[in-house]
């Protein structure tokens, strides 16, 4: 062989050898790893919202999509969300999933995100009619499904639907809450009238709030038989303040959302009851509405993901057991 022949054949052995190592760099499926959909929730911290993300991130295995879990460190942190919005926007991604920390704040902010990329809401709703779909509880019904819970807990203790009752509501202003405070109040009015509301207060999303709130308010309120908290911390701050004051038999609780700390509460009968959601159904088709409005399918403009009164007499029948404990890892 000739020393031209030589290099040549050298150097198509290098080109070949390089392109080898460059093909298998490459994705097999470059399509799918191209696909990628952001999901925003409230409070990455929060058990509820890691529920959440293990709904997204199954159905991004599912799928083949990449789904980036994004979201503040506490539910209160407004611009923190609409900041992490408008980066995710930035990314140019086939679809954003989002939870709108507040209704009237990131109504604007989803209205701009929504001429780049296809938004689809979980859980609570914002000041927009930009959703492509939306997907949650129907949260005026929770707040029914508590009172009714509320009113027969009360009457299982003292023979009748009869007594003082509080609501605390976690932060003001957010879409879901309001509109489970809005259930509760019509369903006292209407099915309960027994039942007084003496006292309607707004947390500032701290779980010691709702505690320090509940022990001024067992103070002040000697009559009290009832309390509606809800959504997860305002029911571990509640749930708290009734076992450390060991009134469970004399005051009914019931909350929203569930954790190992609120489930201990239920089986201790500090808690009489819990309206559970169904955040990982939310988290996964959330991301797979998203994927098929990114592919120009026609998907429901909105999806009710359910609610059940779990108690303590309940609690171990198989539906309900899986939603008490969701595989989150």
């Amino acid at each position: 062989m000739s020393i031209v022949k030589s290099i040549l054949s050298r150097r198509a052995f290098t080109a070949l050898a390089g392109a080898a190592v460059i093909a298998t760099a490459m994705p097999a499926t470059s399509f799918a790893a191209e696909v990628t959909i952001p999901i925003i929730v409230k409070d990455t911290t929060s058990f509820y919202w890691q529920i959440v993300l293990a709904g997204a991130r199954k159905a991004g295995k599912d799928l083949g999509v990449k789904v980036p879990e994004l979201g503040a460190q506490a539910e209160s942190d407004i611009n923190g969300q609409i900041s992490i919005l408008e980066n995710a926007v930035a990314g140019k991604p086939a679809a954003i999933v989002i939870s709108p920390t507040e209704f009237k704040a990131l109504g604007k902010p989803i209205d701009e995100a929504a001429k780049s990329v296809p938004i689809i809401g979980i859980d609570s709703g914002a000041d927009s009619k930009a959703f492509k779909s939306f997907l949650t509880t129907d949260n005026v019904q929770g707040g029914r499904i508590a009172a009714d819970g509320l009113a027969a807990a009360i009457k299982e203790a003292t023979g009748k639907e009869e007594g003082d009752v509080v609501i605390l509501t976690n932060l003001p202003g957010v879409g879901s809450l309001e509109q489970r405070r809005e259930g509760f109040l019509d369903q006292i009015k209407t099915k309960h009238p027994g039942l007084k509301v003496v006292a309607d207060k707004y947390g500032d999303g701290q779980a010691t709030t709702g505690l320090n709130m509940m022990t001024d308010l067992i103070t002040a309120n000697p009559k009290l038989v009832g309390v509606f908290a809800s959504n997860l911390i305002m029911a571990q701050g509640v749930g708290q303040a009734i076992a450390e004051n060991k009134l469970g038999d004399k005051i009914k609780v019931i909350g929203f959302d569930s954790d190992d700390k609120t489930v201990g509460f239920l089986k201790d009968g500090a808690i009489a009851g819990l309206v559970v959601q169904d955040p990982y159904r939310m988290g996964y088709d959330g991301i797979k509405t998203a994927l098929a409005v990114s592919k120009g399918e026609k998907v429901p403009e909105n999806v009710d993901t359910g609610a059940n009164l779990v108690t303590k007499a309940n609690m171990k029948e198989p539906k309900i057991d899986a939603l008490l404990n969701p595989k989150i890892k």
